[in-house]
């Protein structure tokens, strides 16, 4: 068996385009934060590296959604997750990002070197082309009819009205997302990693070498590999993210699925360099041990596709396991970040101030392992009220309030044990190799579990014994009494550190204890007699129930506000006479001036080129459109609509605007440019 001498430890970087939330966490962050944690308090070398993903073609989209650049949007995300992560107690060693320099020349050394060694293919391929925009369409700037379910609105990668993956020439009359034009066919090259090659290494390497994975990981490889792995493309025809380092490729990076994992490198590095350490042993060295926690939907990313790329590179150890969990729902529904059906993490820190440990605990303890979990703000509410604060919280504070009502917070000095709580002795002295046992093997809930059942043998000792009955007639046997329950108290303080960190420094704080080798938190000698204790103060504190309605309140007024934005379209009105139709005068009109009217909230002076005059009319667009985005617009407009004055303009005429089932409006436009003055029919 080799001997490890580090390990290096990383979480799946979470998309810098929006806040984290209890999913993410349940399934990878707060598991590998307590093997972190657990691993540093058994004196292990560990480095603990997270990081921001910020390339790929959503956040261009957010970006050009919110009239900004990308940069500005990551910028804004990394903070915020960065600052969320700190404040859950999440203990990184590094927390990165993949925009920084050192990232950006570590991604483009990596390809440089595959690149040299022939290690990938060039191939050329036909791709949708925006010939007004002058690029290439990354699937997601490409809409259309979805062919399985006719929904207009389908992207090119996925249909998300029925859940179909597509490819982008599977949509009928696709659309260009950045000109509104039909997009041409055109010729490009790309660089691909050739997994197929591969794949007969693949299959030694997981399928013979690591059975003891996880069933839902070790299932989902094999899946994978049996269907036949397919060159993957490594570049892509985008302008933001890293620029692949050829003369020839001359807008183009590196996809992001590539990127993004040599962040933890890039991390390791920039690292490295702040604390005068040497990088490469934490990924070169064969002693060291990588393990890779993530989500299950990246499971093909890390045991597949970035193996390949250090197999590739040749000099890079492997991972030795990854830990991957399944999903967590909420509420019995599926996590939706575009339903905003989330509990945002930066929202929980400051509903619940200071109850950090409630949600890794709650979280910990539904943790998605095996199967998907669920998330309910009932059980969330019981977790606190009914086992932190009833059992955990209810013994720590009656062993401390006992010593100091009866030693003034001094810790007594035993007497001989009885046989009873010899054998408890011994069965706590059994906790830190169970509980250590079940960590290594990544099974986190179980062992939490038995956290809490540590806290269970000291607080039924505590009611069995009734030291508060014995005082007056036996104040020797209380004296063993409160000695052995504070002895537990300082071992729940060493052992709930990696799961309960803030509750740990609080206890510790409050036992003038300064311990954390997880081998001794078994042991009933953490505390000296005669040493003198900190005043009780609650560990935890009861939840009420008005605090989780609001919570299911909040949720609640999600779902209410998707179910309106989804909501069926409004009822036809009353058939017309074909006569009564013709008289509308409905032509394509351009927008030459725009200027919002004063003293007036949803009021616009527009000006527009009618094909036949320049008139001005009056819109109440103000709430959707700023006047300046509006200038150059076509639109549709009822032109033959009788004038009339308002706030001192005479409006002619009205711009024709699609509403939503919320009220929202959108201008209705032409799918290319069209003559102002043509008729629409």
């Amino acid at each position: 068996m080799r001997e490890i001498a580090r390990y290096t430890i990383t979480s799946a970087l979470p998309y810098a385009n929006g806040p984290v939330h209890i999913g993410h966490l349940a399934g990878v962050y707060i598991p590998a934060d307590i093997y972190a944690r657990y691993l540093r308090q058994n004196g292990e070398e560990v480095l603990f590296i997270g990081g921001s993903d910020e390339h790929g073609v959503p956040i261009t989209i957010k970006a050009r959604n919110e009239n900004t650049i990308p940069q500005a949007i990551v910028d804004r995300y990394h903070e915020m997750i960065k600052k969320s992560f700190e404040e859950l107690g999440i203990s990184f060693d590094i927390y990165s990002r993949t925009s920084n320099p050192t990232h950006h020349k570590t991604a483009a050394d990596f390809f440089t070197k595959l690149y040299d060694e022939g290690k990938l293919i060039e191939k050329t391929s036909a791709q949708y082309y925006d010939v007004e925009a002058n690029q290439f369409l990354a699937d997601r700037y490409i809409t259309g009819m979805c062919p399985f379910c006719n929904n207009e609105k389908a992207y090119g990668d996925q249909c998300e009205a029925c859940g179909t993956s597509l490819s982008a020439t599977d949509l009928i009359n696709p659309v260009s997302a950045l000109s509104g034009n039909m997009p041409v066919m055109k010729e490009t090259k790309h660089w691909y990693l050739p997994l197929d090659q591969y794949e007969n290494w693949l299959r030694e390497w997981i399928l013979q070498g690591h059975k003891e994975w996880k069933p839902n990981v070790y299932g989902q490889c094999k899946s994978w590999i049996e269907q036949g792995l397919q060159p993957r493309a490594v570049t892509r025809d985008l302008d933001w993210g890293v620029k692949v380092p050829l003369e020839e490729a001359e807008g183009k990076v590196l996809y992001v699925w590539f990127d993004a994992p040599i962040g933890y490198i890039s991390a390791t590095k920039e690292w490295a360099e702040a604390h005068h350490d040497d990088w490469e042993k934490w990924w070169k060295d064969p002693n060291s041990e990588l393990v890779h926690f993530i989500g299950k939907d990246n499971i093909v990313f890390h045991c597949i596709i970035f193996p390949t790329m250090l197999k590739a590179e040749g000099s890079y150890i492997l991972p030795s396991n990854v830990p991957a969990n399944e999903f967590l729902n909420l509420e019995n529904d599926k996590i939706s970040t575009s339903r905003n059906w989330a509990v945002w993490l930066h929202e929980y820190l400051v509903d619940f101030e200071d109850k950090q440990d409630v949600l890794r605990y709650t979280l910990t303890s539904i943790a998605p392992e095996t199967k998907d979990a669920d998330f309910t703000w009932a059980d969330f509410q019981s977790k606190n009220n009914n086992e932190l604060l009833a059992i955990f919280g209810n013994f720590v504070n009656r062993t401390i309030v006992l010593t100091h009502k009866y030693f003034c917070g001094i810790i007594p000095t035993p007497n001989a044990f009885t046989e009873e709580e010899k054998a408890m002795l011994s069965e706590i002295a059994t906790f830190p190799e169970k509980m250590g046992t079940l960590i290594e093997n990544y099974h986190f809930r179980e062992a939490q579990s038995e956290l809490m059942n540590l806290a269970r043998i000291g607080n039924k000792y505590l009611t069995d014994t009734e030291p508060w009955k014995k005082f007056e007639e036996d104040p020797e046997a209380v004296k063993t009494i409160l000695y052995l329950s504070l002895q537990i108290c300082a071992s729940l303080s060493v052992l709930c550190k990696p799961f309960l960190p803030f509750t740990s420094d609080k206890l510790q704080k409050m036992l003038h204890l300064n311990q954390s080798q997880w081998k001794n938190g078994g042991t009933m000698s953490l505390l000296k007699t005669g040493n003198r204790i900190e005043a009780p103060e609650y560990l935890f504190e009861k939840i009420d129930d008005d605090t989780i309605k609001t919570q299911v309140d909040k949720l609640q007024a999600s779902k209410n506000a998707n179910l309106l934005a989804t909501a069926t379209v409004e009822p036809a009105k009353e058939d017309v006479a074909y006569d009564d139709f013709k008289k509308m005068d409905i032509r394509i009109c351009k927008v030459l001036e725009a200027e919002k009217i004063a003293k007036t909230k949803k009021l616009l002076k527009l000006k527009v080129d009618t094909g036949i005059d320049k008139r001005e009319i009056v819109s109440g667009i103000a709430e959707y459109y700023e006047p300046e985005n509006l200038i150059g617009k076509e639109v549709l407009m009822l032109i033959n609509l009788e004038a009339k004055e308002i706030k001192g303009t005479v409006s002619h005429g009205m711009i024709l605007m699609a509403a939503n089932s919320n009220g929202e409006l959108s201008i209705i436009q032409p799918a290319k440019e069209v003559k102002p003055g043509s008729v629409v029919n």
